[in-house]
């Protein structure tokens, strides 16, 4: 791309469009690049692992237990990883989880292009494929106060979720699909390998941002209880961990199998069309992200959050009951709009909240904590599916995820901080002249996910 972004860093560049001011930043501007990228590479992966699973082993069980070996590792890292993101270097963490993953996903590409590969393949690059997101995750959550003012922060959640869709559930998934059907699965593996390389690159150029002594100075162990004392004490975090991680457990495993699964199968569609059924939730997330990065969000934001996860778990019920096409794309679209509405609330929230110093290990905890039982729900799914049928274990899952993601919203202390953020803007607009430099202040000092915290899908 040839345009520059001098101008654009100046009064009436970036600022006229609210969503895009963040990309007034030099560093962030390099970190959205290489993230952009690599999404783009991970869409390929998604259209690519499941149809390379399918061909070497035509069975849910088989994805289900490829999708477990991954998870795994990250969740037996995370804690680490959290650790690690806010003691070291998270730029230079970040680099060199993206070149183990870049080097996992081109020996995964060379064994396809070869012939060569096998379920077992599969199982050991998967395993450490997770191992190193279990490092870049928290880092990711973490770095963003780090580069950006608290005043932008919104915008820079409603920019990764602009990003999220067009590249993983558009872009990426629908060149996956051309490519597999085309050319195979090999071809997309080496391609998303390239694109973690560009994202290091990226990640190579930006400054450093070095902890601080504090921080620096105490053990791992320490720090990782530090953690865990901070999360037990905020009702509002370990609730909702614990709540996504039961919803999760009911839905995730069931949509990653069983959909690829419906379209091979059930529908005797290609990968390109498994492809156009991600593109079109990319679409929803798309729009969605646009919306609230331009105009902004409700102010309780825990209650956004949650009402729009449980009303995307319930659609997820459309991919059991959908007999064509474009019910599974309909399905897509509604699922994916509302979970990047609760996504941009959550993110929010967490980067408003929770102190710069613990952010790395809350968001580390939040990963383990909510993707804790997807290994279950993966090995699960097989099983059940084969005693009840596939639709209805999708229509379960979307129902009792829905109702117990619905459920945490009424917990004890839940939405206390909707009350002191009420509180602090009642405050605040007695002092408006230094308002927002108090909250540039906190807010850099508070990160899925993309979440963006794990919990908002």
């Amino acid at each position: 791309m040839q345009h520059g972004y001098d101008q654009l860093d100046r009064v009436g560049g970036f600022s006229r469009v609210r969503i895009f001011a963040p990309l007034s930043n030099r560093d962030f501007r390099l970190l959205w690049t290489g993230m952009c990228v690599s999404l783009i590479g991970d869409g390929l992966f998604l259209v690519a692992l499941a149809w390379q699973v399918y061909s070497l082993s035509n069975a849910p069980e088989a994805l289900a237990t490829v999708m477990a070996a991954m998870t795994v590792p990250t969740i037996a890292c995370l804690l680490l990883g959290g650790a690690v993101s806010d003691r070291l270097n998270r730029r230079r963490v970040m680099l060199c989880a993206d070149c183990v993953r870049a080097a996992a996903l081109g020996s995964l590409a060379t064994l396809a292009l070869t012939g060569t590969l096998r379920l077992w393949h599969l199982f050991l690059i998967a395993a450490l494929y997770g191992a190193a997101t279990a490092f870049f995750d928290p880092c990711f959550d973490a770095i963003v106060p780090d580069l950006l003012p608290a005043a932008v922060l919104q915008q820079a959640n409603s920019l990764d979720q602009l990003v999220r869709p067009i590249a993983l559930r558009m872009l990426g998934p629908a060149l996956g699909g051309v490519l597999v059907a085309a050319l195979g699965a090999g071809v997309a593996f080496a391609l998303d390998a390239g694109s973690f390389l560009v994202s290091a690159a990226a990640l190579f150029t930006m400054r450093s941002y070095p902890r601080s002594a504090a921080t620096v100075g105490e053990s791992v162990a320490r720090q990782i209880a530090a953690g865990l004392t901070y999360v037990r004490g905020n009702a509002w975090l370990w609730v909702t961990f614990a709540t996504a991680a039961l919803a999760y457990l009911l839905f995730i495993g069931p949509t990653e199998v069983l959909v690829p699964f419906i379209v091979k199968n059930d529908l005797r569609a290609g990968a390109w069309q498994l492809g156009l059924v991600f593109a079109t939730g990319g679409f929803g997330s798309l729009v969605l992200a646009l919306i609230l990065g331009q105009h902004g969000l409700p102010r309780r934001l825990i209650t956004c959050a949650y009402v729009t996860w449980t009303l995307a778990t319930l659609a997820v019920v459309g991919y059991g009951i959908a007999h064509a096409l474009w019910g599974l794309m309909l399905t897509s679209l509604v699922f994916n709009s509302l979970e990047t509405f609760g996504t941009i609330a959550w993110s929010t929230a967490k980067q408003r909240h929770v102190p710069s110093a613990l952010l790395g290990r809350v968001s580390s905890l939040d990963w383990l904590i909510s993707i804790g039982l997807l290994p279950l729900s993966f090995a699960l799914t097989g099983p059940v599916s084969a005693l009840i049928g596939v639709r209805v274990t999708l229509i379960a899952g979307g129902l009792l995820g829905g109702a117990a993601t619905f459920a945490g919203l009424f917990a004890p202390h839940v939405r206390d901080i909707e009350k002191v953020a009420a509180g602090s803007a009642t405050a605040g607009s007695a002092t408006a002249g230094r308002a927002t430099a108090g909250r540039a202040t906190a807010g850099s000092a508070a990160a899925g996910s993309a979440t963006a915290g794990p919990v908002s899908g």
